[in-house]
């Protein structure tokens, strides 16, 4: 394995699993200061024990996003030090900001932790909900200096160095809100529907507590209009990725042939040397409506590119038709949640329902992991698009596969008590909702 292979699986690994416990800590405040505000609205102590219980994994995940993001940072320097010297002056400022933002978060979790019966009860909810904001913006902070690697700017390049730097332009990039738009429901959708096929698997096992209904019924109204607002966040990226990065449009949709009234490909796969796609399901059209609002727009194929400077075309395009097709599901399910809500609301508890809910349990996070593929690799072979490549970036220290296999161990073992933590806060659950089942029962 060579050094440059090394380093982009070891910075992938880590993202990979960095990027779930993100979009918990970005998401679950929300939904432990949702179950509080129900609480308070309704007096029922359910939503009270709700709201602990999901507290207690908030500050679980919370700790291990604060670990494994530290990695990140590290990985940045010691395996890309080369991109940090130059890029590190332009985009820091949302780095600092987004240290700002996660000591604000500790803080105000600190005070949702340990403000039961201290704290007045409406400002102990407001410290959840500033949990919350804190993650979100934490999220945006780290997007925007992603986004920035997609779509440089706040500086000049002239013989290979950065001058007239300017931070402030550099962090607004042009990609940084549609980037950070679409990332920050994602966070909000995979969590809702993780959350919700977790409970709906604990309501199937143990139907006698009604708490579960309740925290699916929450989890799964965030994510069936997370899911349904998507599409509409993923449009304004699309055609923002037409217009600066066409050549990463071209490798989505593999389209090889630049065209009008280009079709849109639904499946397939790529044959790179035939320069054809086979298998796939044809939209006449529909590509270049999405990339431009016109059926007859012109869409630059992959051949209008210097062949040395395509991305992976295979892996970018399954990755875009997995998280397409996730998506899809997770918005035909939250649909189908809202149209009982109002309508059926027995239909909600029905097992074949509470089942496509357990099999759902991944989706979510399946697509994000698909998106960020899409948003990395498509950029390749570029580390900042247009202006320095991934491969001039790399460490030149040598056996950089031994820290990759070392980081994926910790991370698979971080994974292992990550797992049986949260199993131990649900046993815990179930064993004073019993306690208190059979007290009442005696009484």
């Amino acid at each position: 394995m060579d050094d440059l292979l090394a380093a982009r699986l070891q910075m992938a690994i880590s993202l990979g699993f960095h990027i779930v416990f993100a979009c918990i800590g970005i998401a679950m405040p929300f939904f432990m200061a949702f179950a509080e505000y129900k609480w308070l609205r309704t007096g029922d102590e359910q939503y009270k024990k709700l709201a602990k219980t999901w507290s207690k994994g908030v500050a679980i995940f919370f700790a291990t996003g604060a670990v494994s993001g530290t990695v990140l940072s590290f990985e940045l320097g010691l395996l890309w030090p080369t991109f940090m010297e130059h890029a590190g002056p332009i985009f820091g400022m949302p780095f600092s900001w987004e240290g700002t933002a996660f000591f604000l978060e500790a803080i105000a979790l600190g005070l949702f932790l340990y403000g039961w019966n201290r704290l007045n009860k409406w400002v102990h909810f407001a410290s959840g909900i500033a949990v919350g904001l804190s993650g979100v913006a934490s999220g945006i902070f780290v997007v925007a200096a992603n986004a920035w690697m997609n779509s440089p700017s706040g500086f000049d390049w002239v013989n290979g160095q950065a001058i007239n730097i300017d931070p402030v332009a550099a962090m607004f990039n042009d990609a940084w809100f549609s980037q950070a738009l679409h990332m920050t429901i994602a966070a909000f959708e995979a969590t809702a529907f993780a959350v919700a096929g977790l409970h709906a698997f604990l309501l199937l096992r143990n139907p006698q507590f009604d708490i579960h209904l309740k925290a699916l019924k929450i989890a799964l109204t965030i994510g069936a209009i997370s899911a349904i607002l998507q599409p509409l966040s993923g449009d304004i990226a699309a055609k923002d990725i037409a217009v600066r990065q066409p050549l990463k449009l071209a490798a989505m949709e593999s389209h090889f042939e630049t065209s009008k009234n280009a079709g849109l490909l639904i499946g397939g796969l790529p044959n790179v040397e035939e320069e054809k796609v086979d298998y796939a399901i044809e939209i006449p059209g529909l590509l270049s409506f999405l990339a431009f609002g016109d059926l007859d727009a012109e869409v630059k194929g992959l051949k209008e590119f210097p062949k040395e400077e395509w991305p992976p075309v295979l892996v970018v395009h399954i990755a875009f038709q997995i998280m397409v097709g996730a998506g899809s599901v997770m918005a035909l399910i939250g649909l189908l949640f809202l149209l009982f809500y109002w309508k059926w609301p027995q239909q909600i508890t029905t097992k074949w329902f509470l089942k496509i809910l357990v099999g759902a349990t991944p989706l979510g996070f399946i697509a994000v992991e698909a998106g960020w593929t899409v948003t990395e690799v498509g950029r390749q072979p570029w580390i900042i698009y247009g202006i320095m490549k991934t491969k001039d970036a790399v460490s030149n220290m040598p056996g950089l596969e031994i820290p990759m296999l070392t980081m994926t161990s910790v991370y698979l073992l971080l994974t292992v008590v990550l797992v049986w933590l949260m199993q131990r806060q649900i046993s815990n659950l179930h064993y004073e909702l019993s306690s208190k089942s059979e007290e009442s029962k005696v009484m």
